[in-house]
């Protein structure tokens, strides 16, 4: 978090659904030229609420529904991100983007190259992402290598509604199109992976309070979000709390490296931690098979090769799609995080 928001006057309790609303109520709120719009997002406000209140606030010229047609959602953004409005819309799922990938990929991304620098997109796509709740294999995937790959796009995963709230403004203030996934998961409070046990609400949690007004968080800033020596672990999103968890039952002392931005990527906050600990653990929810978990790990074999004391492990979904019947047993819970990190420490 920038030095802004650790200044601001106060801070509010929210979840995260109710921080990126704010984020999104802020930055209406200073410039006319952020709309806002996508399935059910108006009058409805969104599936998850995440946009309610915004158009009777601002009108229905600035925040509206559209048909339920993600290309032609993601293309009428392009355009209006070209001649200067600063768009901010929702694909329901991160499920649904497919129809989208070529407005995405060959316009979006590729717009400020083509154009020798004379048009850009300035917009964000925000996706609800991950499993958890129940939603089967199209209502829980976790797509983000699918936009890292892709030169021209910011990839961003928040774990908490402080982080989430700062990430969407800078999300929306930059000038390149921002690939924005929300952890559904987490949308209500921290999720440990322990499904059997209560839900702790982010009312309750220091990360919940979240700054008044607006403030930043740099979009290629990663956190030390648990400081430790024995190994490091790289994750983001859901991932973040599940790890924490399997440290604390391990007892192990683990530092965990929220990514926050996937790309471009905080390498240098990385590489001191792996370099300081000798041992690394990559932790996603995405399937393995050429998941982000992957570049992590040649990234840090390629900058941390003499510091490593172990071989670097990775924890994932599996190979398969979204199970809804066995979503526990496909889920990286706390129990698989912690024989990885037993293995890299012990090796």
């Amino acid at each position: 978090m920038t030095e802004q928001a650790k200044d601001s006057a106060g801070s509010t309790p929210m979840t995260m659904i109710q921080a990126l609303r704010s984020a999104m109520d802020v930055m209406m709120a200073r410039d006319d030229n952020v709309i806002v719009y996508g399935q059910d997002v108006g009058y409805f406000g969104g599936v998850f609420r995440v946009t309610e209140g915004l158009q009777a606030k601002y009108g229905k010229t600035r925040c509206f529904d559209a048909p339920i047609n993600e290309s032609g959602i993601v293309g009428t953004a392009i355009g209006m991100a070209a001649y200067g409005l600063k768009p901010v819309v929702e694909i329901q799922f991160a499920d649904y983007f497919y129809p989208a990938t070529d407005q995405i990929v060959s316009e979006a991304a590729r717009l400020r190259h083509r154009s020798a620098g004379d048009f850009s997109a300035p917009m964000v796509i925000r996706m609800p992402c991950g499993g958890g709740i129940y939603g089967g294999q199209t209502h829980s995937q976790s797509p983000e290598a699918f936009f890292t790959h892709v030169c021209g796009l910011r990839t961003v995963m928040p774990s908490n509604p402080v982080d989430a709230k700062g990430l969407l403004i800078a999300a929306i203030e930059s000038d390149d199109p921002v690939i924005f996934l929300e952890p559904k998961r987490l949308y209500n409070g921290p999720f440990d992976g322990h499904h059997d046990r209560p839900v702790v609400p982010w009312s309750r949690h220091e990360l919940g309070k979240v700054p008044e007004g607006h403030y930043t968080v740099p979009l290629t800033s990663a956190a030390v979000f648990r400081p430790g020596k024995a190994v490091t672990v790289l994750t983001y999103g859901t991932m973040v709390w599940v790890s924490e968890a399997a440290a604390r039952e391990a007892g192990i002392d683990a530092e965990i490296i929220d990514l926050r931005s996937l790309w471009p990527l905080d390498l240098d906050t990385i590489v001191e931690s792996v370099k300081k600990t000798g041992r690394c653990v990559v932790v996603h929810e995405a399937t393995r098979t050429g998941g982000f978990g992957a570049e992590l790990a040649a990234l840090v074999q390629e900058h941390c090769f003499y510091q490593l004391e172990a071989p670097i492990e990775r924890v994932t979904g599996w190979d398969t799609p979204y199970p809804h019947a066995q979503e526990w047993a496909y889920f990286p819970g706390p129990s698989r995080v912690a024989e990885a990190l037993k293995r890299a420490v012990e090796a």
